[in-house]
């Protein structure tokens, strides 16, 4: 039985942050004055037997529960979202079936864990404290807008490059963060946007109150998932979107809604959560989480992929996919994809 892992980086954040004024001489192998932790990754909990692939997750700043949810498409295997106390223990399970899920948001206003429902192409909601027969709200369909017109992308001859993307009309719900006001702003990975709800505990089924459809948010490359991770800074003058397609980190000004790139080649940028001046991402294609400062630089390196233990789980990070922090640490599902089982010795 294969078996995916959700882990938990070792080091407390405040010990990370306080090693930032050292970084001169933190890793002379890099010669860049980067703190690199490649063993920074402990398990935290594998998932219950036929469950696999989590990717989503979110925490109860309160008590330290964790909600994890899978992204399983192959159509028998169930999807779920699991609750877990700060300890690991599992507390309670939803069934989503097929439904494949995405991102999560723990919501303060009213204490429920938001949901990105990819396979329904809409936002959900359930209290915090559900178990198996709670019932799922309806938050916000997305609408099939296609995808932004073309890219012009300058080369070093000075001649451009013209991208194409073609698009379904499938929406992609893949991320979400909500601003000090209760806004929620939601990514959608294949239509290259970020759409937006006002208020979204006040509401149900809610409007979409704007949509930012860029090109930078769309993506021809590889994971063809475009948009994705959402953060704000602290003051939400900007708000960081990953595109995971193109590594980049890009960061959108929230009174004009420009949308510049601020860090290039972090491959395969994922999930995105913001602590204190570092913006901290899921290099899912470098199984490793990267901290980055105000100017897009990387500052720290925490993980990396340590083999395959004999039972067929992963050592260390393999396809990290999203963070939280909770209580001090940054917790990151290990979606874990692909992963064959342990062959001979």
């Amino acid at each position: 039985m294969q078996r995916r892992h959700l882990l938990v980086v070792l080091l407390l954040l405040v010990a990370v942050l306080s090693l930032l004024p050292l970084t001169s001489g933190a890793d002379e192998s890099t010669g860049r004055g980067i703190v690199v932790r490649r063993d920074a990754a402990e398990l935290f909990v594998i998932l219950p037997d036929g469950v696999r692939f989590p990717e989503g997750i979110a925490a109860n700043p309160r008590n330290g529960d964790i909600f994890v949810a899978t992204f399983d498409t192959d159509g028998t295997h169930p999807n779920k979202l699991l609750r877990y106390d700060r300890h690991g223990n599992l507390l309670a399970t939803k069934d989503f079936g097929g439904q494949a899920m995405l991102g999560l948001e723990f919501n303060r206003a009213d204490h429920k864990v938001y949901i990105c429902n990819f396979g329904a192409s809409k936002i959900q909601r359930i209290p915090a404290n559900f178990n198996s027969s709670t019932p799922v709200e309806d938050v916000v369909d997305i609408p099939s807008i296609g995808a932004p017109g073309d890219r012009t992308e300058p080369n070093p001859d000075g001649s451009s490059d013209t991208i194409k993307f073609g698009s379904n009309g499938f929406p992609a719900p893949n991320a979400l963060t909500f601003n000090r006001h209760g806004d929620l702003f939601i990514s959608d990975s294949f239509q290259g946007a970020v759409f937006k709800v006002n208020s979204a505990a006040s509401c149900g089924p809610c409007p979409i109150a704007q949509t930012v459809h860029d090109t930078l948010l769309a993506t021809a490359g590889f994971p063809p998932f475009g948009a994705n991770g959402l953060a704000f800074n602290r003051d939400e003058s900007l708000l960081y979107i990953a595109n995971t397609g193109d590594d980049r980190v890009l960061k959108m000004d929230t009174t004009t809604n420009v949308i510049t790139v601020l860090a290039e080649s972090i491959n395969g940028a994922d999930g995105l959560v913001f602590h204190g001046k570092i913006l901290w991402v899921c290099a899912n294609q470098a199984d490793e989480i990267v901290g980055l400062n105000e100017f897009g630089r990387p500052i720290v390196k925490l993980g990396d992929f340590l083999g395959i233990n004999r039972n067929g789980t992963p050592r260390g990070l393999l396809f990290p996919a999203s963070p939280v922090i909770v209580h001090g640490k940054l917790f990151v599902t290990n979606l874990a994809i692909p992963l064959t089982p342990a062959v001979g010795d």
